[in-house]
């Protein structure tokens, strides 16, 4: 007996927001776009959501006028990829992504649990791609922050692990340092910047 062949659909974005838009999926599923594949993201634990909400609190102090610091929002990022990162620093004002989402960042956050695999072979990659300069993955297991930068062909060729203790500053902001540790409040009492 003959098997026919399978293919998989690949969706573009236009198609994924149409089902959106038209309540195909249940509006309390997490959901993202990464190369074509749509992939339902596990609920958030208390420690994930406190990481997320201290870079996005870290981050707004360090950026300026200009920037948006935007969490768990959509990047239209090629003609197949819709991811929402757990905050991205993008350009502009708030009401210039009214109309349509950012089509970069200057800089991402992925908080990773039970994520990992998927931000690390997945996620970073499509940042690289897009030619987000600069992407943090907070790898909370670990208590690590990886920095990843200057992206080349589908890859980052800087990686840098921190610690507790140590700290970082956006490529944007070498005036600012934030230290691991304020990422991790649980762990260490938040320094100001």
């Amino acid at each position: 007996m003959a098997v026919a062949d399978v293919e998989l659909h690949r969706w573009t974005r236009e198609e994924y927001e149409r089902l959106a838009a038209g309540g195909f999926f249940p509006p309390e599923t997490r959901l993202e776009l990464v190369d074509g594949l749509i992939y339902q993201m596990t609920p958030q634990s208390s420690f994930h959501s406190t990481a997320v909400q201290a870079a996005q609190e870290m981050l707004r102090r360090a950026f300026p006028a200009g920037f948006v610091v935007r969490v768990q929002m959509p990047l239209a990022l090629g003609e197949d990829s819709e991811p929402e990162p757990a905050v991205a620093v993008v350009s502009g004002e708030l009401a210039d992504y009214s109309f349509s989402h950012p089509t970069t960042a200057a800089l991402i956050v992925e908080v990773a649990d039970s994520s990992l695999l998927h931000d690390r072979r997945r996620k970073i990659p499509l940042y690289a791609w897009a030619e987000v300069p600069e992407v943090w993955l907070l790898v909370l297991r670990r208590r690590v922050l990886e920095v990843y930068r200057h992206p080349a062909g589908g890859s980052y060729r800087s990686k840098v692990v921190l610690h507790l203790g140590e700290a970082v500053s956006p490529i944007l902001r070498p005036d600012v340092s934030i230290p691991v540790g304020g990422l991790l409040p649980w762990l260490v009492s938040r320094p100001s910047l």
